[in-house]
């Protein structure tokens, strides 16, 4: 098939998009499709070289690329119009972040008739907002954490943290690996971290801070895939430890009663569906002592580097990368027929 990787974009999750769309750019071309790695930031820009490091490429921090956004953001026209006259019959969505993950880009595809991989508009909506994904996960019974939404950083969360307590998780509403996101332990610390939050969004999430181990269950085509337990360098899995070999280390399968196994991918497939997602996502939950699971989020575009989870998973059921970016690109193009 003649198969677009739209990957790069002006989120701050950038660096990673361009490593996980070169990786699936090349796993395609080895199957046999002619295959073009656009970057959307500069519209309808080819990528040739997909050789690319990932160590020199992805950070310890995220790429401060976003504030482009404001000049570069409209070229994404030009790469809805690219898509439109070069006739592609597949769009591998390898964006992460801002309108690749948000339903922007979605909707626009839509609009054009274009079949792409991943979740529709709506449902990757629901997922990048924190907040009313929480509020699906508990009306379909999936145990999430406590939170308040804040609208602006002025706003009055002392009731929360008197009814919760420390630590508490910071995050902005609608970003995912991580960005802006810090566990407070002190009070005096959180309206730094709110104000850090809010430069990344327009809302930002507290959240109770539940202790335990860090679980994620891929789903690909409804299916859930063996749960991984991931034991990052920090205790926390933020963004270094996302994306810098040798600072997580995975368990796959984890290493938890078969009853806790059911149970984190019952849940996932709860989450997966009250958001309405298709294709794959991954789910991330924290799992106590107790064996009580709690649910974090919903990824409905994953990372697909050699350090991202969904491969590793897929991995142990006997899907190696090649097949599984063939797998997700052939439900996108049966939804077409």
């Amino acid at each position: 098939m003649k198969i677009a990787v739209l990957l790069g974009g002006t989120s701050a999750e950038r660096d990673v998009s361009l490593v996980t769309g070169a990786e699936i750019a090349r796993a395609l071309r080895a199957n046999g499709h002619d295959v073009r790695a656009i970057d959307c930031a500069y519209g309808d820009r080819v990528i040739e070289n997909l050789d690319l490091d990932e160590e020199a490429i992805i950070r310890t921090t995220p790429s401060d690329f976003e504030k482009k956004r404001a000049q570069l953001d409209k070229n994404l026209f030009r790469t809805i119009q690219y898509l439109i006259d070069e006739k592609f019959e597949v769009v591998y969505i390898a964006l992460h972040g801002g309108y690749g993950e948000n339903g922007q880009l979605q909707a626009m595809l839509e609009v054009a008739g274009i079949p792409f991989t991943g979740s529709g508009s709506l449902a990757s909506a629901l997922g990048m907002d924190k907040h009313f994904s929480k509020v699906l996960f508990e009306k379909a019974g999936v145990p999430t954490a406590p939170w308040k939404t804040l609208e602006t950083a002025r706003e009055d969360y002392s009731d929360f943290v008197a009814q919760h307590g420390l630590p508490v998780v910071v995050k902005p509403n609608g970003q995912g690996s991580s960005v802006g996101l810090k566990i407070v332990r002190e009070a005096s610390e959180l309206p730094a971290a709110i104000q850090t939050a809010f430069q990344h969004g327009n809302s930002v999430l507290l959240e109770q801070y539940i202790p335990g181990r860090e679980m994620t269950v891929a789903i690909l085509d409804r299916e859930a895939l063996p749960v991984i337990e991931i034991i990052p360098e920090h205790g926390v899995y933020d963004y270094e430890c996302k994306y810098q070999k040798g600072k997580s280390r995975y368990v796959v399968p984890a290493e938890i009663p078969d009853q806790t196994t059911r149970l984190l991918q019952d849940y996932a497939r709860k989450a997966f569906q009250a958001l309405g997602c298709r294709h794959y996502a991954r789910v991330d939950f924290r799992l106590t002592e107790e064996g009580r699971a709690f649910c974090l989020e919903v990824n409905t575009l994953p990372g697909m580097t050699p350090t991202s989870l969904v491969p590793k998973a897929a991995r142990a059921v006997g899907y190696d990368f090649p097949r599984l970016v063939e797998e997700i690109v052939r439900l996108a193009a049966e939804k077409k027929s």
